[in-house]
């Protein structure tokens, strides 16, 4: 009986005996052979050199596809763990998988690696791939593999065997060469020397095994892995990029705010830092207002009973933090404002006349995180939202995902991010509220992107527990990608909370809600702020938009007065009087990514004029203090909703 292997295009080949993904390849040409990486088998990757055994349709996956990827940064890592055990014998291996820019791989090891360690590790991973090692996979019988791991010393990989691995799963071990053998999924590469050369070892950090901080701490090496060379230097050159740009370093440079171990994961704003932050909250709040939504506040605790009925706590109750006193009652920290803007809208009588009903909210929400997931401003503890909700009617929904939708996108581009990523994220297995509704909720946002001519993609299983959502990605200066703004739509939660409204038909509905963010965390963004714009932000952002500098102590006075001007004017001003050539007050404004230097001399003084100088040029332009008051003013304002 002859196999049918069927080709993207349709073309049908048959073949007598089981061929494998690099003789096909190989057939069609030498060269298609050359970059294959990884055989798609229906809706499986299989290694190139795995025989297919019925009839099936495939696609041969090369090297400049971006499938391709996971299966080289995840050989990758078995050729740093094979390295590894070479130069440490003893060594121990536990999981090694891919990431989105490389790969990693977790080590059992008395003596801690060292930065040194690295450069010979990556030594021997060269000399691995040189050899061209032949990778191939062995299917193994349960009680056999748990035996040899275990007499070989891999009592993790032998404790993974007996209890991660169901009873109904197959167990695979690849082999590296005649020596070294890993268990693995798969798939791989035919041979080490296929990786080639673009790859590179980056750092080392603590892990626990199986992620649970009661186990053994282990050793994690890094590593970066890329299609060709070419990849691997763009992306090397934007991380030194991105360490230019590191909010962390820059919020201490230009004084914004800083952290400290009595707070882990909550910020200490300093006065600029916190200028900042309130002119976002204030562009925010004039764009919503505009907009049609009614600014609320709600409490930072209530009762646990509320999280409970929400469904909060059995969905994300290992994140939330509760507090209780001697009264009989557990009060939780809201880990979002959902509640919240459901009991406001519960308070009186609801009609369909009131609807849409829009509501929003600088709400601060506290979430647990990990400590060693904390990272500046990017991933906190606690955290400002700007929370939004609608209740609408089932016939409202879908322009009010559009509305949200255009001012989204709106919002974004007066911060400098053009290029816009929407993903939609259907239901995940952990998850409220019937199929049927679920299917109505994901219809609907699919509806409003195509209405309105948007490009997206569709993410399976990643959407919230109580409804699907869009997430908006922004491309920042560098290239990196960052979630910020999301959209939920829920039929979910105004039922478990009795919301209702009083129809046209005069019986009572439940509205559709729908949850919305465009900073998403305040925090979060402005650390994104920072870094897409390298600390020099944009005029009306800027902590400090004007410095007035003097050349001579005789014109301080004069100083003062056009500082107190620009105040008045809504201008964030600042005065440099001191003792100093001008030059160097110029180069430390420079430092602060002042935007606008105000030199004033004693002639300026005496005609009542000022020479403005701006960020990055060497040029100044001389005018009256008038009409720099008037443009500067114009400058400074925040972008019109």
């Amino acid at each position: 009986m002859s196999i049918d292997i069927t080709f993207p295009d349709g073309r049908v080949q048959s073949f007598e005996q089981p061929p494998t993904g690099l003789q096909i390849a190989q057939d069609i040409s030498p060269g298609l052979a050359k970059k294959a990486v990884v055989l798609r088998v229906g809706d499986q990757y299989w290694d190139l050199n795995r025989p297919i055994p019925t009839s099936a349709k495939i696609d041969i996956i090369t090297r400049d596809r971006p499938e391709a990827l996971e299966v080289i940064r995840h050989d990758a890592a078995h050729v740093l763990a094979q390295a590894v055990q070479e130069l440490f014998p003893g060594t121990q291996i536990t999981f090694g998988p891919a990431t989105d820019t490389g790969f990693y791989y977790d080590f059992v090891r008395d003596e801690p690696f060292s930065q040194d360690d690295l450069e010979a590790i990556e030594q021997r991973m060269r000399e691995i791939v040189q050899r061209d090692l032949p990778i191939e996979r062995h299917v193994w019988d349960r009680e056999k593999a748990i035996r040899h791991f275990r007499e070989i010393g891999e009592t993790y990989k032998a404790e993974w065997i007996a209890e991660g691995i169901g009873a109904d799963e197959e167990i695979t071990v690849y082999t590296q060469g005649d020596d070294w053998k890993d268990l693995c999924t798969g798939p791989h590469l035919p041979s080490t020397g296929r990786l080639g050369t673009a790859f590179k070892l980056t750092k080392l950090s603590g892990a626990y095994w199986r992620g649970d901080k009661n186990n053994a701490q282990l050793q994690r090496i890094y590593g970066l892995a890329f299609a060709d060379d070419k990849q691997l230097k763009a992306h090397l050159h934007m991380l030194e990029e991105a360490e230019k740009r590191d909010h962390r370093k820059l919020g201490r440079q230009l004084d914004l705010f800083h952290f400290q171990e009595e707070a882990p994961g909550s910020v200490f704003w300093h006065a600029k830092g916190w200028a900042v932050f309130q002119t976002l909250i204030a562009y925010m709040r004039s764009q919503q207002q505009a907009a049609g939504y009614r600014e609320v506040n709600t409490p930072d605790m209530m009762d646990l009973e509320l999280w409970k009925r929400s469904g909060h706590w059995e969905n994300y109750g290992e994140n939330m933090f509760t507090t209780e006193r001697d009264e009989d009652r557990i009060l939780a920290l809201k880990p979002m404002n959902c509640p919240g803007h459901v009991a406001v809208f519960n308070q009186g009588l609801r009609s369909y006349r009131e609807l849409p009903f829009r509501v929003a909210e600088f709400g601060k929400v506290h979430r647990f995180e990990p400590s060693g997931a904390l990272h500046g401003l990017l991933r906190v503890r606690s955290f400002t939202q700007d929370d939004a909700h609608v209740f609408c009617t089932r016939e409202q929904m879908h322009q009010e995902c559009i509305n949200i939708t255009r001012l989204t996108l709106d919002i974004y581009k007066d911060f400098g991010f053009e290029d816009i990523i929407v993903k939609l994220s259907t239901r995940p297995e952990k998850r409220i509220g019937a199929d049927e509704l679920w299917d109505q909720a994901e219809s609907a946002l699919a509806r409003a992107l195509d209405d309105l001519d948007l490009e997206y993609t569709v993410f399976e299983g990643e959407g919230a527990f109580y409804g699907p959502k869009l997430e908006f990605v922004l491309r920042d200066a560098i290239g990196r990608d960052w979630q910020c703004g999301t959209l939920q739509l829920d039929f979910n939660l105004p039922g478990r909370l009795d919301a209702e409204y009083i129809g046209e038909d005069s019986a009572k509905h439940t509205p559709i809600m729908i949850h919305r963010a465009m900073f998403g965390s305040l925090e979060r963004f402005f650390g994104i702020l920072i870094e897409h714009h390298a600390g020099s932000l944009p005029m009306w952002l800027a902590p400090v938009q004007v410095q007035v500098a003097t050349i001579v102590s005789d014109a301080d006075d004069y100083a003062r007065e056009l500082c107190a001007r620009l105040l008045r004017a809504g201008i964030r001003a600042e005065t440099d009087l001191r003792n100093e050539k001008i030059n160097l007050k110029v180069r430390e404004a420079s430092l602060a990514k002042v935007p606008v230097i105000a030199v004033v001399g004693r002639r300026e003084a005496e005609e009542g004029t000022v020479a403005l100088r701006r960020l990055g040029s060497k040029d100044q332009t001389v005018m009256s203090a008038d009409d720099a008051l008037a443009l500067l003013a114009d400058e400074a304002k925040t972008p019109a909703a």
